[in-house]
């Protein structure tokens, strides 16, 4: 349940399920009391598997329910859809995961487009590809959601995100705007969220120190509080994720937040 001294924010606030050092329920029943919601960091591979079994899938919907807690779950990241076999491979893997979490009713699936295949140089013939073989493989996963938009397609600093926007048009999905990623670009976050919020279901929120995904003590107070500010404005209701990894990169994020907002 969302703490009371970020009661004034109209969004949903959350981090990850990888605060602490241990396995999601841990960190589920760590978080339950201070996050509105939870991403469900979730990977599908071939070595490595940490899809919620069904027993696990009941306990975490009966904390939600306990702590007015919502999840988000995070689509494995090594999908590619430029051949055929490769995008049916990538789209079972999606749908294992929606398959597996589904009875959380999770405010989004969050994914990531192929970005094995992409560059700066890429030309438009290449580009359209790109975007019609993404196209054809969200069409069959959105075909097994009750609603599209709970597909939220995610900014990356390996294109622009501009790539992104006639793939969600055409497949009628959500827009996902990763604050952190905007910022490796050295784009302006407020303009482009002023922009895109009414696509938009999950924003990412993290600092870039030596890495990216690091504390907000990483951003500038001023720039936290205006983008706080235009969320706030804008009346954006859906969620915002502290995509962090750390407790310390937690709990230092939220007090850069409670400052902004009283500063």
């Amino acid at each position: 349940m969302k703490q009371p001294r970020f009661a004034s924010l109209p969004f949903r606030l959350g981090t990850t399920s990888y605060i602490l050092e241990d396995d999601i329920l841990p960190n589920v029943r760590f978080l339950a009391n201070q996050v509105d919601d939870i991403e469900l960091v979730l990977f599908e591979v071939d070595d490595f598997n940490n899809l919620p079994t069904p027993s696990l899938i009941r306990e975490l919907y009966a904390i939600a329910d306990d702590h007015a807690m919502s999840y988000t779950v995070h689509f494995p990241l090594d999908l590619a859809f430029d051949q055929k076999d490769a995008a049916d491979r990538a789209v079972n893997k999606l749908l294992s995961v929606i398959d597996a979490t589904r009875d959380l009713e999770p405010n989004a699936w969050v994914m990531h487009l192929d970005s094995h295949h992409t560059s700066p140089e890429m030309g438009e013939k290449e580009l359209q590809q790109w975007a019609a073989n993404a196209i054809t493989a969200l069409k069959r996963v959105i075909a097994q959601l009750d609603d599209p938009k709970q597909v939220a397609l995610e900014n990356l600093e390996s294109y622009p995100p501009e790539w992104n926007h006639p793939v969600i048009t055409a497949a009628n999905v959500s827009e996902c705007i990763d604050i952190g990623h905007l910022n490796l670009q050295q784009r302006d976050p407020i303009a482009y969220l002023s922009d895109r919020l009414p696509f938009t279901r999950v924003i990412h929120w993290h600092g870039i120190g030596t890495r990216d995904h690091q504390s907000l003590t990483n951003c500038s107070q001023s720039e936290v509080a205006a983008i706080l500010r235009l969320l706030k404005e804008k009346e954006y209701i859906h969620t915002v994720t502290l995509e962090v990894f750390s407790r310390a990169d937690f709990e230092t994020s939220l007090d850069w937040i409670e400052g902004a907002l009283s500063a």
